[in-house]
């Protein structure tokens, strides 16, 4: 079976969400000792938690990764990056260090971060790298993973980032990272990111697949100029009208990049293999729209954590059709939005398994009646 074979194979391999599970959470919901409805949003997660392991409650998610794709992209070449590229190479280091924004959390909330190479342009050292994805004890490395497909994409102002060869092993790139969380025992994972350039590849991506303008998806990412804004609108505008008749993978190899690409991977594999898994900001909604070409029930399994500010995160999220947690003015990127939305989703698994219900707490929950009857919640 050829690998573009078995990325479809693959992503066909989800299951929908048990509605009977969901059903008898809704019912739970309905008796717990609170006024139904009165813990909002933290309900519909346990719910929808419920509907992707099968069990009401008693969902442990306390073992949790974030899985961090990390590639360069040809398209700074043309100006529409503030950062130099070097920034990749050396936040890809600092990850194993814990010193980042994701990485500093995730050591202090004791949560895995898996960190891949996809396609890095500037040398890692040897040492820093490994070969797998899980260590002897069957754990998440704390190296970085060497799956380098290139020193970064080409440059899609002129020529296609990628093959569509490359889109494929990508691909397969994330579909691995969600098979070696689920090996480790991962509860619960969240996709982040690390390239400079990627907003411009994102927005690519974003206006190929909507076909809204440029004007509405670009943003200044890490505080482009004047200048750079200029060009990236233009290269945006000009990519997203090429690629719009494409397929999916062919969008991706055009426009995308290595990290997004395995992304999408990594989002169907978390689907395939019944793990929720949270969304990041802007690249990685994009990368999560962009799954959905592949399969539209990954989107089930997907909780987005807080709402980007760069301007086309919410094109992204209504294409989704999915909500953000929490809007904090964040635009790091990374998977930094992930840790905190973890702890939402625990909150909202620990009162589904430790709160009691009205009849065990000894209250005639009579009172609720006319509530009820009146839908007045």
């Amino acid at each position: 079976m050829s690998d573009e074979k078995l990325v479809y194979q693959l992503a066909g391999q989800i299951d929908e969400l048990d509605e009977k599970a969901m059903e008898a959470a809704r019912e739970r919901q309905a008796v717990l000792a609170k006024v139904p409805g009165s813990l909002g949003r933290l309900e519909d997660i346990s719910i929808k938690m419920a509907g992707i392991t099968g069990k009401v409650k008693d969902n442990e998610v306390k073992k949790q990764c974030v899985a961090i794709m990390c590639a360069d992209n040809g398209v700074v070449a043309t100006g529409v990056a503030s950062a130099p590229q070097s920034v990749t190479l050396y936040q890809t280091i600092n990850f194993t260090r814990r010193i980042t924004g994701v990485s500093s959390m995730a050591k202090y909330f004791d949560i895995d971060l898996l960190i891949t190479d996809v396609g890095v342009a500037m040398e890692i050292p040897k040492e820093l790298y490994t070969d797998s994805m899980l260590t002897e004890k069957g754990e998440i490395p704390i190296q970085i993973v060497n799956r380098r497909l290139a020193n970064g994409t080409k440059n899609l102002a002129e020529e296609p980032a990628m093959t569509r060869e490359q889109a494929v092993k990508a691909m397969l790139v994330g579909f691995e990272a969600a098979d070696a969380m689920k090996k480790a025992g991962i509860q619960l994972c969240g996709l982040g990111e690390m390239g400079i350039g990627n907003t411009t590849t994102s927005s690519c991506l974003l206006g190929a697949l909507t076909g809204v303008s440029a004007e509405d998806l670009v943003g200044r990412g890490g505080g482009l100029n004047n200048e750079g804004l200029a060009t990236k609108l233009k290269i945006v505008r000009e990519a997203s009208r090429r690629c719009a008749d494409m397929d999916a993978l062919d969008k991706l190899a055009n426009v995308g990049g290595f990290d997004i690409c395995a992304m999408v991977g990594a989002y169907l594999g978390a689907a395939r293999n019944h793990m929720p898994v949270v969304i990041d900001g802007f690249i990685s909604i994009v990368a999560a729209c962009m799954a959905r070409e592949f399969n539209p029930l990954v989107t089930s399994y997907m909780f987005a954590s807080h709402k980007s500010m760069e301007i086309g995160y919410v094109t992204a999220m209504e294409r989704l059709g999915l909500k953000p947690m929490f809007e904090l003015g964040m635009r790091l990127g990374e998977g930094s939005g992930c840790p905190l939305a973890f702890k939402v989703i625990e909150a909202s698994c620990a009162h589904m398994s430790l709160m009691k219900t009205l009849a065990e707490g000894s209250i005639d929950d009579g009172y609720l009646d006319e509530i009820r009857k009146g839908n007045f919640f």
